[in-house]
């Protein structure tokens, strides 16, 4: 809800749910997109260098590991305070591997 102020009167103004905070999300759930695709887009929106991101994937009969690389600058960025960033990514495969009924382990490779 968005609140606008004008005269000492408060009205409301709503927009549709989604609309742009869950658009990434969306356009996961809706295609075809790779469990490598997907820690690919992560990790190029959160470095400086997007064209030093690899990701490298090992596939098994249930169980999908996927490598990670990055420039050396960028390393921090993707591990995060006290690992929280790549917890965080960690969490969002495992969820989408979950909804392909497979198991998924990101490594980061230095």
């Amino acid at each position: 809800m968005i609140f606008t102020y004008a005269a000492n009167t408060c009205t409301a103004l709503s927009r549709p749910l989604g609309t742009y905070r869950y658009a990434a999300a969306g356009a996961f759930m809706s295609s075809n997109i790779s469990l490598k695709e997907l820690i690919e887009f992560i990790a190029r929106s959160l470095v400086d260098k997007p064209d030093d991101v690899h990701v490298d994937e090992i596939a098994g009969e249930q169980t999908v590991v996927l490598e990670l690389r990055v420039a050396k600058d960028d390393l921090g960025k993707v591990i995060g305070k006290q690992g929280r960033t790549v917890k965080a990514m960690r969490a969002i495969l495992s969820a989408a591997a979950s909804k392909l009924r497979k198991r998924a382990d990101l490594e980061i490779i230095e």
